[in-house]
């Protein structure tokens, strides 16, 4: 590739040479999460895996892609863009897991104004802390330099994610019924989701965002920028540990539109209200905004990341499987026959 130089393409806004600093810059990042089942390194027209299918009989395949949302325009404005890529993972591996499926490999797609190198490995080394959280490997990407499409100071992420869970382990809501314990993970802030309504509140601009709050511990971009939580391992030792029936991402929509997704057309989660624990920064979104509280549990987390539904004579073990995982978990409410779907009381 040393010799792939075009001065008329560079003149157009398009350096490829950039494009091969970056990759080399982005290489031991990457470096980090390998694992056996890598075949080939990054650089090649398709990235390749090879499943290790110890105790998997039927394997299905689960596949998941998201993007960051305008939760990068934040990055933006503080020029930090090393976490932007720890959400865009989660945002599909936390999909995947509620198949109960194990998150096998990643591939991210960047497209960018113009390639700056140093920025694109930035953007990659947070892409792969997501892999290494979530224990899958970083088997390529691409990197797209679109002149006059975009600034050139701002780019966009997404990603694509792929597990695999043996058929007959595949998560079955339908065996849920009325008493089964839904049980809260925290979450580590807004997450990914709801920054549209986020940056309206906060009129987000560099004077704004460095403003430091006492109830959040930080300044707004800090609190803002904090990486979503990735629940692979917690769920996946959860798995092993009881019968899970369910488990509910809360991404945009929030309560109202997530959890009746895990859910049979019969029975409603009841959400015990006082059983929230809603973070500090929900509260100043809310207050900042005047935004009623049945808006708020329909566009953020309020604090919880994932619901799982287990039976209750499970709970108390699933919460301390998913408190040794390192994450934080607590009952939230229980199933009820109903077909309102959401009921928090």
């Amino acid at each position: 590739m040393n010799n792939s130089f075009s001065e008329s393409y560079k003149k157009a806004g398009v350096d490829v040479t950039a494009g091969y600093k970056a990759v080399e810059l982005m290489k031991r990042h990457i470096a980090r999460t390998a694992l056996p089942g890598c075949v080939s390194g990054i650089g090649g027209f398709g990235g390749l895996f090879e499943l290790d299918m110890t105790g998997i009989t039927k394997p299905v395949l689960v596949s998941g892609t998201d993007g960051v949302g305008t939760k990068i325009k934040i990055a933006f404005i503080l020029d930090k863009h090393d976490t932007v890529g720890i959400d865009c993972v989660a945002m599909c591996v936390n999909d995947i897991i509620c198949c109960g499926a194990k998150p096998q490999f990643f591939l991210d797609y960047i497209a960018c104004g113009r390639n700056i190198p140093e920025k694109i490995a930035e953007i990659v080394s947070g892409v792969a802390e997501g892999c290494v959280q979530a224990g899958c490997a970083l088997i390529g990407g691409e990197t797209a330099e679109h002149p006059g499409l975009m600034p050139e100071d701002e780019y966009d992420l997404a990603g694509f994610s792929v597990g695999v869970v043996d058929k007959s382990k595949i998560l079955r809501p339908d065996t849920q019924k009325a008493g089964d314990v839904l049980i809260a993970i925290k979450s580590s802030g807004v997450h990914s989701n709801g920054f549209s309504l986020v940056r309206k509140v906060f009129d987000v601009n560099e004077k704004n965002l460095a403003m430091h709050f006492d109830d959040l511990g930080a300044t707004l971009g800090e609190a803002l920028l904090t990486p979503t939580r990735i629940y692979v391992k917690a769920i996946m030792n959860l798995i092993d540990t009881v019968t899970v029936k369910s488990v509910s991402h809360i991404t945009g929509g929030g309560f109202y539109e997530n959890i009746p997704r895990s859910l049979p057309d019969n029975l409603a989660a009841k959400i015990d209200r006082n059983a929230v624990q809603v973070l500090p920064v929900f509260d100043l979104i809310a207050r900042t905004g005047n935004i009623p509280e049945r808006d708020m549990f329909n566009t953020f987390n309020m604090g919880v990341g994932m619901i799982v539904s287990v039976d209750k004579n499970d709970a108390d073990k699933a919460i301390e499987a998913i408190n040794a995982s390192g994450e934080n978990a607590y009952v939230l409410g229980e199933l009820i026959e109903s077909e309102e779907g959401v009921i928090i009381c």
